[in-house]
């Protein structure tokens, strides 16, 4: 393995020091039962929340159990230790709450008025139209 030098390793601590000013980090966490919000507090002195159950892993997860968040990694994320999750603080702060599978059966299920009806209205005119030539 190669050594580092001094001033690779100065360099990589300056931006180190950059990303921390500018990366969202967790100052703090906590579940709000009233809600059924993780309420996460940054660095930065915002703070932003998230519906628990949009979590991958915590969908089944009791009050208790969501109450037990920690941060971690330097506020780059939250665990859960009794149900062994890890949801990242950058991930969640775009508005990702787990893997690309979990993201598309969150979006597969999403149901609302507007689809409900053109779901019913659709259906009143006989479903989806055929491919031409499908016989």
């Amino acid at each position: 393995m190669a050594e580092l030098t001094d001033a690779e390793i100065d360099a990589a601590t300056a931006l180190g020091e950059q990303l921390a000013l500018i990366e969202p980090r967790a100052a703090s966490a906590r579940y709000d039962q009233a809600t059924g919000r993780i309420v996460v507090e940054l660095t930065s002195g915002s703070a932003f929340a998230f519906p628990a159950r949009l979590g991958q892993g915590l969908e089944t997860a009791t009050d208790e159990q969501l109450a037990q968040v920690e941060v971690l990694g330097a506020g780059y994320g939250l665990h859960w230790e009794a149900l062994d999750v890890d949801l990242s603080i950058p991930g969640l702060a775009a508005g990702i709450f787990g893997t690309k599978a979990h993201m598309a059966r969150i979006a597969g299920r999403s149901s609302s008025p507007a689809k409900a009806a053109a779901a019913r209205a659709n259906g009143a005119k006989g479903g989806r139209p055929r491919k031409a030539g499908a016989a």
